[in-house]
């Protein structure tokens, strides 16, 4: 049985799109199905291509998530949970679950758009699999698509946890892109000594990006490295 039979259920004997039987979920609004899996390149029309249903499904993701790290760390602060989220949430981790499913291989493209290349399969695998969350959200409500997320995502989150040092990357990305060193600034420092926040944001040139927090000012520039590299990635 595939992967995401076991994550949807039994299939509806309603089920007639291959897909649908892959996911082992049959979809009431069909045009929701082919909208998750239409690239911008086959139709910029905004309620044809996957680009709403992917914003959608970004929002349903963070707020699953945020539930099960409020029910796992009961003790944690926003800084620490923050941190969990955004490793969950992540493009590159997104992406590797969406290839997990092997979404792409439902996905209406243009050729022009090269998914041999692995930065552009990993953006479009993560790009298709908040669709699909989008869409089921929209066809069958909250239930199915935290079931899909708690059995793809929350079931992999060690894997994301893993020790990953975004500072590095930032500088190491930086170089290649000729465009200066990073700077970290703190820009806050709140809480007892015993239980400091510390925020954080990262320079480039003029540009600056989002903040990031942590219970130590390490954890806060790793945070705050990761949200540079995401905006310099897209």
């Amino acid at each position: 049985m595939n992967l995401l039979k076991r994550l949807l259920g039994k299939p509806s004997s309603k089920i007639s799109h291959p897909l649908e039987k892959h996911l082992g979920y049959s979809f009431s609004n069909r045009a929701l199905l082919k909208q998750a899996f239409t690239h911008r390149s086959i139709t910029t029309e905004p309620k044809q291509n996957y680009e709403r249903l992917e914003f959608l499904g970004d929002a349903v993701i963070d707020i699953i998530i945020s539930q099960e790290l409020m029910k796992d760390f009961k003790n944690e602060d926003e800084g620490f949970l923050t941190q969990k989220r955004s490793s969950l949430v992540q493009k590159s981790f997104l992406g590797s679950m969406g290839k997990k499913l092997n979404l792409l291989s439902h996905l209406n493209i243009e050729s022009t758009v090269d998914l041999n290349l692995e930065k552009i399969a990993e953006k479009q695998a993560a790009n298709t699999y908040e669709a699909l969350v989008g869409a089921i959200f929209l066809d069958g409500g909250l239930k199915p698509a935290r079931k899909l997320i708690l059995n793809t995502l929350w079931v992999n989150r060690q894997e994301a946890w893993k020790a990953i040092n975004y500072k590095g990357q930032l500088i190491e990305l930086c170089h290649i892109l000729k465009i200066g060193n990073p700077r970290f600034l703190v820009t806050n420092v709140s809480g007892p000594d015993h239980q400091k926040l510390f925020e954080v944001y990262v320079i480039i040139k003029d540009d600056q990006f989002p903040t990031g927090i942590g219970t130590n000012k390490k954890t806060a520039e790793q945070s705050a490295a990761q949200y540079a590299l995401e905006a310099l990635s897209s």
